[in-house]
């Protein structure tokens, strides 16, 4: 997992509107050896990045578009 990760894309959230004070970036690793998504924070990309299996990660997705999380 940790190759997988050194040769991660990254992508920042779309919501993150250019602010650089609350960012997410996501990675795909579907490519590799493991069918997963791994999620970080954009302030701290040498940090810990959070790894859900891609069909977890779909789901929540899916939650958070169909409105199943209120705004804060």
């Amino acid at each position: 997992m940790a190759q997988a990760l050194e040769r991660a894309v990254w992508k920042k959230s779309s919501y993150s509107g250019g602010s650089e004070a609350q960012c997410v970036e996501a990675a795909d690793l579907t490519g590799t050896a493991y069918a997963a998504v791994a999620v970080r924070d954009s302030k701290a990309p040498q940090g810990p990045a959070l790894v859900f299996p891609a069909s977890g990660w779909s789901s929540f997705v899916s939650a958070v578009r169909s409105g199943e999380f209120p705004a804060a």
